[in-house]
């Protein structure tokens, strides 16, 4: 049996999120999605939320779990009994960061392998990022992610009202 961890803050969770996680379900014999709970970055929700939405998503796929964690992934991996790290890459500049990434989860355990695995084409657009910055503007992410995560965005910007200052615009604003 091989048990594969899948990181990430998944703030929120989203199609291309979904999609590297159901196609790591069917090279491994279970995928664990890892949410991290303290990121260096701000968030728009915290850990248990989530927790919940990607609960949500997997609640069908039988080798698909979620549980959060903190500290090192290497170490999370080593908890657990897991022998490889998925990612996802989607563009040239995420092989860069994925790349220097693995080669420092490498240094700190060698036994731990680390499997990118290539977005599908309409995917290659989609980040957390993107998809925060489209919900701040109340713009449509229907697309983008679940409707239990949509939901969720609408309610929380609410909340934050249009002074937010989570999310960072960037260019979808001009």
């Amino acid at each position: 049996m091989v048990r594969a961890v899948f990181p990430g803050t998944f703030d929120p969770i989203h199609y291309g999120h979904i999609d590297i996680a159901r196609r790591a379900s069917r090279l491994f014999s279970e995928v664990i999605i890892a949410v991290y709970d303290k990121p260096l970055k701000t968030l728009v929700f915290p850990p248990q939320d989530r927790i919940a939405f990607a609960k949500e998503c997997f609640k069908n796929d039988p080798n698909i779990h979620v549980t959060g964690y903190s500290g090192l992934t290497v170490d999370f991996c080593k908890e657990i009994g897991a022998q490889v790290i998925v990612r996802g890459l989607r563009v040239f500049s995420d092989f860069e960061y994925e790349f220097r990434m693995a080669l420092a989860n490498h240094r700190l355990s060698a036994d731990i392998e680390v499997v990118a695995l290539i977005t599908h084409e309409e995917h290659t657009f989609l980040s957390g990022s993107t998809v925060r910055e489209i919900a701040s503007l109340k713009g449509d992410v229907s697309s983008l992610v679940p409707l239990h995560v949509e939901v969720a965005l609408k309610t929380r910007f609410a909340e934050l009202g249009d002074e937010q200052d989570i999310v960072p615009t960037s260019s979808l604003r001009d």
